[in-house]
């Protein structure tokens, strides 16, 4: 019980909280929300030589080396686009995701001793991790815009549909990221787990190449990787339609990343009560 002048508010804490008292409460903790955000920011770079200009440096190395190798060497097609655009414009959700999915799987090993001394609902730390790397994400995508620049493409009328595209990056990353967090809390495993997965990712999703290489047959297949769909819509949102849209495979990822952030929520609201307690 809390007496605040004539009044008394009553706060009581409770394991399976309804859905709605839960929202509420994250709605209640929102500036602790955009505290973590800002911290996280403060500190991403803090202690580094060059600072920031890691967000630079690794798009453009990366581009660089899948141009390299892809193009130049193994002269894969590149749908009549200039293979540095092509890789670039799927490195951008590529980086935002692997991003975010990294930070986002160890947030709550990394804020362990804030999570054992006060109350508030676990799902604001890795989420606010994931917005984090949407600071990277910006600073991709305005690079983006000098390459495009450079090789005078100019975005048409799809650039609109951009957040769409980029929500559907989030949606994955999200699921997966609440999965990882929670099971890294209780088998510290996943800390190897997650950095494997994204080396195998980088390789089986269309970052290097264009997705039209993979046989008609096989890419309903091939769209069972989320990060297909997301990658290809980011191609064509930014690229005028030169990379053509697989809508088929552009639904079933919208699907199965759905599926996946709603099993993630329910994951690790059934986790959350026991997170202070294994930690």
């Amino acid at each position: 019980m809390i007496r605040e002048g004539a009044a008394q508010i009553e706060l009581l804490i409770e394991p399976n909280r309804p859905a709605l008292h839960y929202w509420r409460d994250v709605w209640r903790y929102r500036e602790l929300f955009w505290f973590l955000v800002w911290r996280d920011i403060l500190v991403r770079y803090k202690q580094t030589v060059i600072g920031v200009a890691w967000s630079v440096i690794r798009p453009l190395a990366t581009m660089i080396a899948f141009t390299v190798v892809f193009g130049l060497l193994a002269k894969l097609p590149s749908d009549e686009v200039p293979y540095p655009l092509l890789v670039f414009a799927a490195m951008l959700p590529w980086n935002f995701c692997a991003n975010a999915l990294s930070e986002s799987s160890g947030s709550l090993i990394g804020n362990a001793n804030l999570l054992t001394k006060v109350y508030f609902p676990r799902i604001i730390i890795p989420v606010s991790s994931i917005i984090v790397s949407l600071i990277d994400f910006t600073i991709s995508l305005v690079i983006m815009a000098g390459v495009m620049l450079w090789y005078g493409y100019l975005p048409d009328w799809r650039i609109v549909t951009l957040p769409l595209f980029l929500l559907l990056a989030f949606l994955p990353v999200a699921g997966a990221g609440l999965w990882f967090a929670a099971l890294n809390v209780k088998y510290r495993d996943f800390r190897y787990v997650v950095p494997f997965s994204l080396q195998f990712g980088l390789y089986v999703s269309p970052v290097g190449f264009a997705s039209s290489i993979v046989p008609e047959k096989w890419r309903l297949i091939y769209a069972l990787n989320p990060m297909v769909g997301v990658i290809d819509g980011f191609r064509w949102a930014l690229l005028n339609g030169a990379v053509e849209l697989y809508w088929p495979g552009i639904l079933l990822s919208s699907a199965l990343s759905l599926a996946l952030l709603i099993s993630g929520l329910w994951f690790f609201r059934k986790t959350e009560r026991i997170l202070a307690d294994v930690i």
